[in-house]
């Protein structure tokens, strides 16, 4: 098999593994917003195929694929900044029963305070969200173990204020 037919196999089955914990990772950083995320993943991956060729192994397959979410979503947000956009509270949003849209506002209420955090705070959490070893995390966002588990405590609590303070005005 050639070598581009391996890298495209392994590719496939990159994408296949890990298309749905990038997705997450996206909606986190850009605050539940579904087309946003969508989009940068799609571009998560081009990143990843671009970047293929050049793995060396010297992380898994997984920390480096979260490297390059992190990476791709920082950058997407730093770019723009200066950028108007209308904050997802803003958006009105029909009242609605059921279980599947009281989860879907669970999770919009989730989001919106993982988005009032700062940028590495965020992307601990959701990474925590899902469910990578908090030693794979320590690798990926270079903070010692014991400190790291520190963070996600504070972080948990700043999130269940935000959380609660939202509820209470809500």
């Amino acid at each position: 098999m050639s070598s581009t037919a391996t890298q495209k196999s392994l590719f496939e089955s990159l994408h296949r593994q890990y298309q749905p914990a990038v997705l997450q990772m996206c909606l986190g950083f850009m605050k539940g917003d579904r087309d946003l995320a969508k989009d940068l993943t799609q571009e998560v991956f081009i990143n990843i195929w671009n970047a293929l060729p050049g793995f060396r192994g010297a992380s898994s397959y997984k920390t480096w694929i979260y490297r390059i979410t992190v990476n791709t979503c920082l950058l997407h947000i730093r770019n723009n900044k200066t950028k108007s956009t209308v904050p997802l509270l803003d958006v009105p949003h029909p009242v609605s029963s059921g279980t599947d849209d009281k989860e879907e506002e669970d999770y919009r209420e989730l989001y919106l305070a993982i988005g009032k955090l700062s940028e590495l705070d965020r992307l601990i959490i959701m990474m925590v969200l899902e469910e990578l070893e908090y030693d794979e995390i320590s690798s990926i966002v270079g903070i010692n173990p014991v400190n790291l588990r520190v963070k996600i405590h504070r972080i948990k609590k700043r999130l269940r204020e935000f959380i609660e303070k939202e509820q209470a005005h809500g």
